[in-house]
């Protein structure tokens, strides 16, 4: 039986951040994910060579360098920047900003390969077909193109998702309150080490298991034919 000592709200509030740091992260990272797979299909060198510099580097580097990186490394960048308007005091990047980012990073350089192969899965005629009909190429991608894009894209991206949750883990070495720092200071203070941890793999599966269920009910909802069929 676990005993928690009193300290159960630290791993609840702990869930709470990480929860809002992976919603974060995915929003940001999905529009990455996606400008980065249009401009790895785009016929023009300068886009397409930048995107894949960008998949290539940030797919062989691990997250947790990223993390402290952007935590260390993104208030020198922020105060040399704010250096050419003669802003000269020290620049503090928040702990939950630099894991958004580092996460959201990270997120959209696997979401631009899910998304691209999900571009290249729709027939080309497509396009012309819509064109002819008068359609603009931003109109043929957001009412032809993207609803089939998303529709194959979902379960890679919820797999993504589901890695994303226990990437956010990584964040507690730059002291954000999430869940795994609240385990640790829950288990440093009571000496019940196991009991705490345990309690936080528990959450952990339980936002893995509730994030599996909404990306099936995605699937199922961008599935007509799936609609009326029970899991």
């Amino acid at each position: 039986m676990m005993d928690l000592q009193g300290f159960g709200h630290l791993l609840l509030s702990g869930a709470l951040m990480t929860i809002q740091l992976a919603l974060a992260s995915l929003a940001i990272g999905l529009v990455i994910g996606l400008l980065g797979a249009a401009a790895k299909l785009s016929p023009s060198p300068f886009l397409r060579i930048p995107a894949t510099l960008y998949t290539t580097l940030v797919r062989g580097v691990p997250e947790l360098l990223l993390v402290l990186t952007l935590y260390y490394g993104g208030a020198q960048l922020l105060m040399w920047g704010a250096s050419f308007f003669g802003y000269d005091e020290y620049i503090e990047v928040g702990a939950f900003a630099a894991g958004v980012a580092a996460l959201a990073i990270a997120f959209g350089a696997y979401a631009t390969e899910v998304f691209r192969m999900a571009m290249l899965e729709v027939p080309k005629g497509q396009w012309e077909s819509a064109q002819s009909m008068g359609m603009s190429r931003g109109q043929t991608f957001f009412r032809i193109i993207f609803p089939q894009v998303w529709r194959l894209a979902i379960p890679g991206l919820g797999n993504l998702f589901q890695v994303l949750l226990k990437d956010t883990a990584l964040v507690s070495v730059i002291g954000l309150n999430e869940l795994m720092r609240q385990a640790s200071v829950g288990s440093a203070a009571t000496k019940h080490p196991f009991d705490f941890y345990l309690a936080a793999a528990i959450l952990y599966l339980a936002l893995t298991l509730l994030a599996t269920l909404v990306t099936e009910i995605l699937e199922r909802l961008s599935k007509p034919e799936l609609r009326g069929r029970r899991a």
